[in-house]
Formats: C-alpha cells, structure tokens, sequence
C-alpha cells in the first residue's frame, strides 16, 4: 500500500501547523518543497473538511480549527485517499468473480490498515520532543 503525495501533503501540512502554529501557505510549501499550487488544492480540501481555516488580513495564514487530539489520520486518509485497489472493488466484472476471494482479502487487508491508523490523531504524530526543531523556520 502506498499513500497518494496528496494523502502525505495533507498529513504533513497538518503536523507542520500542529507543531508551528499558525502559518503561511508559502512556509509549509518553502519547509517540505512541495509547490504553492498542489499545497492549495490540499489545503482547500482540509478547510472543507473543517480539519484548518485560514487567518484574513495582516498577519493572516492557515492554523488548525480543531485541536490535534481531535484530528483522526485515519479519517483524513479514508478522506484523500481512493482504496478502490483493484478493478473488481469498484464494480467492474471479472470472469471468476464467483468463486474469487481476492475481494474478501483485500476489503480484511484495508480494515486493518484503516483500524491501525484509526488509532493515532495528530496530537500522537507530534508527540516526539525532537520534532519542534526539526520544523524550525529560517
């Protein structure tokens, strides 16, 4: 299994303002080198998701609207992320569909990723003492 960079943007953008505070869309682009524009599209997305909302005016920016033990990953990932990993899960046919357990296994492999991440939220991704300085803005 392998996240989308969108899934990724969005998690770091959420532990970059969990740790700094608020800030800019420019600095969380300039600290991760992700460019300005694919980082709007990931912002837009989580202030629809109510997960930040943005600052007007002098001194403005991006921050956090809900506390970081209130921010599930596993809801944000199930929320950026297409877990349609093969055709047949998402309605296509298949010759030996009948008797195919390949579906089954598939939806029990994803629960159990989903079940895992469903257990951290952004307070628990920020929680290493060593990663306030490891953000530090120049």
């Amino acid at each position: 299994m392998r996240l989308t960079a969108f899934s990724d943007y969005s998690l770091r953008t959420l532990i970059y303002l969990a740790v700094r505070g608020q800030s800019t869309i420019a600095e969380v682009s300039r600290v991760y080198g992700i460019s300005e524009t694919h980082l709007n599209k990931v912002i837009h997305q989580l202030g629809i998701a109510g997960e930040i909302e943005t600052v007007r005016g002098r001194g403005g920016g991006i921050r956090l609207a809900r506390p970081p033990a209130a921010i599930n990953v596993g809801a944000v990932v199930r929320r950026t992320e297409d877990f349609a990993l093969v055709p047949c899960l998402e309605g296509a046919v298949c010759l030996i569909a009948p008797a195919c357990m390949l579906q089954t296994a598939l939806k029990e492999a994803m629960a159990a990723f989903l079940a895992v991440l469903d257990r951290y939220t952004i307070a628990d991704l920020v929680s290493s003492p060593a990663l306030a300085g490891l953000l530090e803005v120049a």
